[in-house]
């Protein structure tokens, strides 16, 4: 072993040479220079090659009040990282038939409504083609997001009761969505009859040796080695931790070594077995029979011909990141205790220095060349025909970016793609997306409007949601739109195409009308709530 900068371990085995370890050792170090200080938040980062440990290593504070610094053995919370263990736990009980994966979820969870879009199968949940609403995202629309208060599984229930409708029909579309996960643990309690906690501890964390993993279950609870989460803010560091009491989605508290543990397991199975963690790499399918690129609780890909099985996360002042690249027996996982450290880039990284850098993309296919000014006319702001939300679209060197999604090449004057597959096909003002596993989404050109005093003050009045449990008062103050939220809330909306806007902490704001042509309610549309109504209670609020 020798020592590199702060906190830094490499451990030689025989999985790697002792001087190719060594060589990679201070490319290490450059990927998390920034974070290799005594007066900053930091990383650990660990890699294992032939199922062999080979580099431990660990940068920065875990507690700048205390001056304690990171190291290998720090316990730090791996975020969405967590749902693949979530998964793994629903799967070990259907392997002992408790349960079945293509079970309704209301067998298990009847609180939940009966939505006529169903059936809202367990499976459904797991691969994020459930429809339900992202429950933090309901929270934050009402003024609470999460970290704001100590939520519990019961409020998570309550909130997800009180919604009538799916973001879609279950098993028609995808959207990431956390309270799948966390009604999954609540399976997991009720059909195995003991605390999730307990359940993961016995039937998976203590098999694979993963003595340093629990729960967040309680935050209140001391945990020996955790890293306090960080936010880097203008005057400097300030504190940002996950005071909830919520998991399965999230919370896992781990170390690097631990996540590596558990990778391995898919290599050689100490939980389950050979049919066990094929079927929880599977990707999903779609009802029309199409696959997807998520499976249970894990993301999987292939980069140019290179397979790799990751998943990120990130909750408050954490971030993380978890990838294996099966072909070559390699896995690095890198947690993180500050929310601008880029966790899923530095294990990408780290990762190409073990496996090689993935060859650039032949564009020779593409080499169609767009003049710029057609480029130019086709940029601007689309809108998402389902569901209202736009995108925007810009005019890059040579090809076309959209909103912070891959750039796509020309092939023809309208056909565009990408480097992972998705084509963008372009008619008029009418556009039309399709990804690599077959999924459309269309848009249509919209112009940002300046609407009149008469026209916005048309819209003014009190909108009331029973399912967010919250009022929005639209008003005007001076010449622009806003919408006020008790307690002291004032959110300035901002025009985005005739009778929608968009405002912080809300996403975009629809105004519906009647068939009458007036305004009867408003729609606040997110990537994770496609459709959450307000009625109007009250109309046309004088300005101010």
């Amino acid at each position: 072993m020798r020592r590199l900068g702060i906190g830094v371990v490499v451990s030689v085995t025989l999985g790697m040479s002792l001087a190719a370890s060594r060589a990679a050792a201070p490319d290490v170090d450059r990927v998390f220079a920034k974070w290799n200080s005594t007066s900053t938040p930091g990383c650990a980062v660990g890699v294992s090659v032939g199922g062999k440990p080979v580099v431990s290593t660990a940068y920065g504070m875990a507690d700048l009040e205390h001056d304690v610094r990171n190291t290998p053995e720090t316990v730090f919370e791996a975020g969405s990282v967590s749902k693949q263990f979530t998964a793994a736990a629903v799967l070990l009980l259907a392997r002992d038939g408790k349960l079945s994966l293509d079970d309704p979820v209301r067998k298990y969870i009847p609180e939940l409504p009966d939505y006529p879009d169903g059936p809202l199968l367990v499976r459904h949940m797991l691969n994020h083609t459930s429809g339900l609403r992202d429950w933090g995202s309901i929270e934050a629309i009402a003024g609470w997001p999460r970290t704001s208060r100590v939520y519990t599984h019961a409020h998570v229930l309550e909130i997800v009761s009180r919604q009538r409708s799916l973001n879609f029909a279950p098993g028609t579309q995808w959207s990431y969505s956390n309270t799948g996960y966390n009604l999954a643990a609540m399976i997991v309690s009720r059909v195995s009859a003991m605390p999730f906690a307990e359940f993961t501890q016995k039937r998976l964390f203590a098999p694979v040796g993963m003595s340093h993993t629990s729960w967040r279950d309680d935050h209140t609870r001391i945990v020996k080695n955790r890293a306090i989460a960080y936010d880097d803010e203008k005057d400097g560091f300030h504190t940002d931790m996950p005071f909830e009491r919520v998991y399965g989605n999230g919370g896992l508290l781990t170390t690097v070594g631990d996540l590596l543990k558990w990778n391995e397991n898919f290599t050689s199975p100490i939980v389950g077995d050979a049919a066990f963690v094929e079927a929880e790499q599977a990707p999903g399918h779609f009802n029309d029979g199409r696959a997807h690129g998520y499976a249970l609780g894990l993301m999987i890909h292939t980069d140019h011909g290179r397979r790799i099985v990751e998943h990120s996360g990130s909750t408050a002042g954490y971030q993380a990141h978890l990838v294996r690249y099966p072909d070559r027996h390699v896995s690095v996982a890198v947690l993180c205790n500050v929310a601008s450290a880029a966790a899923t880039e530095y294990a990408h990284r780290v990762g190409e220095m073990f496996v090689g850098v993935a060859p650039e993309p032949d564009r020779r296919n593409a080499a169609f060349a767009a003049a710029p000014e057609a480029l130019d006319r086709i940029a601007g702001v689309y809108r998402d025909t389902r569901t209202g939300m736009t995108v925007t679209i810009t005019h890059e060197k040579d090809a076309l970016r959209i909103a912070r999604g891959p750039a796509f090449v020309p092939t023809s004057a309208t056909r565009f793609v990408s480097d992972g597959g998705d084509v963008f096909e372009i008619a008029d003002r009418h556009a039309r997306m399709t990804d690599s596993y077959g999924t459309a989404t269309t848009y249509e050109r919209v112009d940002t409007p300046k609407p009149t005093m008469e026209q916005l003050r048309e819209l003014t009045g009190t909108y009331s949601s029973d399912e967010a449990e919250t009022s929005l008062t639209i008003a005007l103050e001076g010449d622009r739109l806003v919408a006020r939220r008790r307690p002291d809330t004032v959110l300035a909306l901002t025009p985005v195409y005739t009778d929608a806007f968009r405002a912080p902490q809300l996403g975009l704001v629809i105004f519906r009308r009647n068939g009458a042509g007036r305004v009867a309610e408003l729609s606040v549309v997110q990537d994770r709530v496609w459709d959450l109504r307000f009625r109007r209670e009250s109309g046309q609020t004088s300005s101010q």
